[in-house]
């Protein structure tokens, strides 16, 4: 399964980002607290160079507490000030501001020096699509100013919009990179529901899907499916999964589609819990390996 997926917006949306740079204070970088690496954008370090940034880690709530804990001493460690959030329940709000005024403190005390009068300040939110960036745009403002939805690409246009009188935010599209080098992000991405599911082979998808769960979370999986061991072979996996759950077609024949769908439908949807899919440790084991 080899995924790609890059809108000719998501092109303009790069040039704009670029060209609005110069307009901001700091970069909200939204994540995907389920997929921290796999949500972050590449091109965006590239993009906004030595711009200060705050990283926010939206849809916690669905993610491993620990793992999340884990990742906020790595974006620390690399001296980025990372905060988890939930943005659709509203949590993390107020400490967005703080951070904010904290990493930019030396910047406005250099302009108040200088005679300067205390503004708002200007930041700038990216991320990818689907990580939640209207709905954190609207909970910051406490109204409904941005579009928000569950299909990838909602947001195509860029928008000021005042918070109070502590904040302006610009919003921007959501921008993925025009080719995955590791199909492994891809599949991240796919599975959370970054991608557009139309573009998918969810058979696959759902495959992905459960030997991760089996090799990070067996036991919610032996729960959820009922399995006392896990098959090995994808047609004994569907077969038991469809049985169980009655995705069945004409003759009473398992309909692999149907399963797939509800596998996908299930982790999105915290069936299993909250899930994390990638720790810290896993990036240095990767790099270890490709340097060997």
């Amino acid at each position: 399964m080899t995924i790609q997926w890059f809108p000719g917006h998501m092109a303009k949306a790069r040039r704009e980002v670029t060209e609005k740079l110069k307009l901001v204070d700091i970069i909200f970088e939204l994540i995907d607290a389920r997929i921290p690496y796999s949500s972050r954008n590449p091109m965006i370090d590239e993009i906004i160079q030595h711009k200060p940034r705050l990283v926010l880690l939206n849809k916690a709530d669905m993610a491993d507490k620990e793992a999340t804990r884990e990742w906020i001493r790595y974006f620390a460690d690399r001296g980025i000030k990372a905060l988890a959030i939930n943005a659709q329940a509203g949590q993390g709000m107020k400490e967005i501001v703080a951070a904010s005024n904290e990493i930019l403190k030396e910047k406005f005390d250099r302009l108040k020096a200088k005679g300067v009068k205390p503004r708002a300040i200007r930041a700038m939110i990216v991320g990818i699509p689907n990580a939640g960036k209207s709905t954190l745009i609207n909970r910051l403002a406490k109204k409904n100013i941005a579009k928000t939805g569950n299909t990838p690409g909602v947001t195509k246009a860029q928008q000021w919009i005042k918070v109070g009188k502590e904040l302006e935010l610009l919003d921007t599209p959501g921008i993925l990179w025009p080719k995955f080098e590791d199909q492994e992000v891809g599949k991240k991405l796919a599975l959370t529901g970054a991608i557009k599911d139309t573009i998918l082979n969810l058979q696959d998808l759902a495959l992905y899907g459960i030997r991760f769960l089996e090799k990070r979370y067996p036991g919610r999986l032996e729960e959820r499916y009922q399995f006392e061991t896990v098959p090995e072979g994808a047609v004994e996996l569907f077969d038991h999964i469809g049985k169980l759950r009655g995705a069945l077609g004409g003759g009473g024949i398992v309909d692999y589609d149907k399963v797939a769908e509800m596998v996908v439908r299930d982790i999105r949807m915290e069936k299993f819990g909250p899930l994390t899919f990638e720790r810290p440790e896993e990036l240095f084991e990767k790099s270890d390996s490709e340097q060997a």
